[in-house]
């Protein structure tokens, strides 16, 4: 800016951040335990440090000042002094310049170097003092306006019921499509392009689930290998755009992708991560929340405060204990929410955000913000239940209002169709929507997120096609990475040629996803499992920015690959025509839905209950269910899934009753074999590795009784 006066006005500390309202700009920043904060202004380009200012006010453990004449553009950060006693939990240091906690906008890149670290890292002691400078090395925020014409925006609103996600990464979705302008590949403008929004129509996606998109840091050590934090689960900037996504500098880039996602009825859900920061352990960085108040952001041990609480396993734990924590990142969601029209959130590690001091606390204060915003508790909300601290796995155990990650339903799936012995039980309880896990407290079947693969692990390709993790590329002797992956290569490790083994891996594939689709629950697919993307074995690709990661849309052009797609578009199809594939209530077998026909029921391939010793019976791998749902008109929809997780064919007999007209829709070994009426039939042979899908009316209920 061309005027710079000789001091702050004191300006408001509401709201936290760098707010203009045309004449200047007001700036808030909180700290509990600072004595005394400064505001650095620097020139266009973030090198030059221009003006210093001590902040004149602090109210309410929030420090504040108003600049005249500054406008959007205006590049700064902040300087915090106060008490360095890493023993009491206090690392001030005024040297190292600080990130705004709300900063909008960042200039610059990351130089990674010592004055980075608010001690001597040389000594290797955190207890030391550094005095070197950080502010050339640093990165610095931007004040942004904003202001976008949102137009006639319309929210999909999506039922929780019809909801199917598609899990992607904004660069990986994009980077190799050849029908994107190459400027714009691997950025948000590509994430909309007509061609990608086609494809998510065809497949029958209703929301994209984008990994982090928040500004985060670069890892030292893995830029040291030639690698990079390519996932982005190391954040530090919650209200600002990873600028890498953004092709052309401006979130504007953003807002316009989200406005043509949400024009084609397709909802945006972000992955966010708030458990941690990019600052590491006591002995990271000071970039930021450390600088401005290490006490307060981090939760501390009470009885060494110098040291981290380390439940993420990055070093590091935010403290959603403090009030003003919790505002943060209330703000910052609802910040999305409003000035990008993001529809939900998935949490990474969100268990860590419902630690207390005494633990996991299902309600938390956490819990209770989303639970009672106005703007929060209407979106789609997300966990990943489980982190690395006591008590670290709590499936099934948030409140009401989320979905959460069920790594249950993806192991029970993977076992079942892999031959594991004694899975029919589990494999029921995870078809019928894990009511065992999650079906108290009102909550509906949604609740449990089901997916077969994820970002985290292998692909569903690689799934049938590798045993062992092949993780050499991440340097780090492969021992990174899950160590069980409950998958199965069939008879050799890798891509093969053999036809038998690449029958029966593409037979388990498409088993799979009929598993996923019929299943009760939200369905999430992961980006490329439509058409066989494979990541060559890496089940823990998160530094690969590379072709490992990024999708390989030729393989959709395959004849393999446009195969795959049509059959995961028929099943979301088939999804969304028969109501009774996604029932809004968990079903017990305790509610007859007409005469001889329970709500859900479950037979051998003899079309017998399964008794107490059937259920029993390790050995026993053919699985009839059965679901039936009245529909408005009084029909009954009837629903039989045969599944045959054997070597072996198996002459499945259709259950009583079992004489009305059925419909076959899918069978898994014969994908292209058109739907057919199944009159009076009573047997079908089930291929080994296979599921068989009909759909049934009864047109009155004394058809039932047959």
């Amino acid at each position: 800016m061309s005027y710079l006066p000789e001091r702050l006005d004191a300006g408001s500390p509401y709201p936290l951040g760098a707010s203009f309202d045309g004449l200047g700009v007001n700036f808030a920043v909180y700290s509990a335990n600072a004595e005394k904060m400064e505001l650095c202004v620097y020139d266009a380009d973030g090198v030059q440090e221009t003006a210093r200012f001590e902040m004149p006010e602090c109210t309410d453990e929030v420090w504040h000042g108003y600049l005249p004449h500054a406008r959007p553009g205006t590049v700064y950060g902040y300087r915090a002094y106060g008490p360095y006693e890493p023993e009491a939990g206090h690392r001030f240091n005024p040297n190292k310049l600080l990130l705004d906690p709300y900063a909008k906008g960042v200039r610059g890149e990351l130089n990674w170097s010592n004055s980075l670290f608010g001690y001597d890292v040389e000594s290797g002691d955190d207890t030391t003092f550094s005095t070197l400078d950080s502010g050339p090395d640093m990165i610095k925020a931007t004040v942004v306006s904003s202001q976008y014409d949102w137009g006639d925006d319309r929210r999909p609103n999506t039922p929780w019921a019809d909801t199917v996600i598609y899990e992607a990464h904004v660069r990986g979705l994009t980077k190799l499509m050849d029908d994107v302008p190459e400027a714009e590949r691997g950025a948000f403008h590509a994430l909309s392009h007509p061609k990608v929004i086609d494809h998510l129509k065809r497949i029958g996606v209703t929301a994209v689930e984008l990994l982090p998109i928040h500004g985060f840091v670069q890892d030292h050590f893995l830029q040291e290998r030639g690698l990079s934090n390519y996932w982005g689960y190391n954040s530090l900037a919650f209200f600002s755009p990873e600028r890498r996504y953004l092709s052309n500098g401006s979130v504007k880039e953003m807002k316009l992708a989200i406005r043509r996602l949400h024009a084609a009825g397709l909802e945006v859900i972000l992955d966010v991560v708030y458990n941690h920061t990019a600052e590491g352990s006591e002995k990271g960085t000071t970039l930021s929340f450390r600088g401005l108040d290490n006490a307060k952001y981090y939760r501390l041990l009470p009885d060494q405060p110098r040291y981290c609480i380390n439940d993420t396993g990055t070093g590091n734990t935010v403290n959603t204990s403090t009030t003003r924590v919790l505002q943060m990142i209330a703000d910052s969601l609802r910040y999305w929410a409003d000035e990008f029209h993001v529809d939900g959130f998935r949490f990474d590690l969100g268990l860590t955000l419902g630690r207390e001091p005494h633990g996991f606390d299902r309600g938390a204060g956490f819990f209770d913000v989303l639970r009672t915003d106005p703007t929060l508790q209407r979106l789609k909300l997300i966990t990943e239940p489980w982190d690395i601290g006591p008590g670290g796995y709590q499936l099934g155990q948030f409140p009401p209002g989320f979905s959460e990650w069920n790594d249950k339903y993806r192991d029970g799936v993977r076992k079942y169709w892999r031959g594991d012995e004694g899975m029919r039980p589990e494999l029921a309880a995870r078809l019928s929507g894990s009511g065992d896990l999650f079906d108290r407290r009102a909550r509906r079947p949604w609740a449990s997120l089901n997916y077969l693969a994820s970002h985290d692990g292998y692909t569903l390709n690689d799934v049938v096609s590798y045993e062992q993790r092949h993780n050499e590329a991440n340097g780090e002797d492969n021992k990174d990475g899950h160590g069980e992956n409950f998958s199965c290569n069939w008879g050799v490790e890798g891509p093969t040629d053999d036809p038998a083994i690449q029958a029966t891996r593409d037979r388990v594939r498409r088993s799979m996803l009929m598993s996923l689709f019929t299943a009760l629950g939200t369905p999430m697919l992961l980006a490329g499992d439509e058409f066989g993307r494979t990541q060559q074995g890496n089940n823990n690709a998160y530094c690969q920015d590379n072709e490992i990661n990024w999708l390989d849309w030729k393989l959709a052009g395959s004849e393999a690959g446009e195969a795959l797609i049509a059959f995961t578009a028929r099943l979301t199809a088939l999804r969304r025509q028969y109501p009774v594939l996604h029932a809004r209530s968990f079903l017990y077998g305790q509610e007859e839905v007409a005469p001889g026909v329970l709500d859900v029921d479950w037979f051998d391939e003899r079309g017998e209950h399964l008794s107490s010793e059937d259920w029993d019976n390790a050995q026993g791998r053919a699985l009839t269910m059965r679901r039936a749902s009245k529909l408005e008109d009084g029909h009954v929809e009837v629903m039989t899934l045969l599944m045959n997780a054997s070597e072996n064919a198996i002459t499945f007999t259709l259950p009583e009753p079992s004489k009305f007209s059925r419909r076959l829709l899918v069978d898994s070994a014969d994908p292209t074999a058109p739907e057919r009426d199944l009159d009076g039939g009573a047997e079908i042979e089930v291929q080994n590795r296979s599921a068989v899908l009909f759909v049934g009316v009864l047109e009155s209920a004394e058809q039932a009784a047959w």
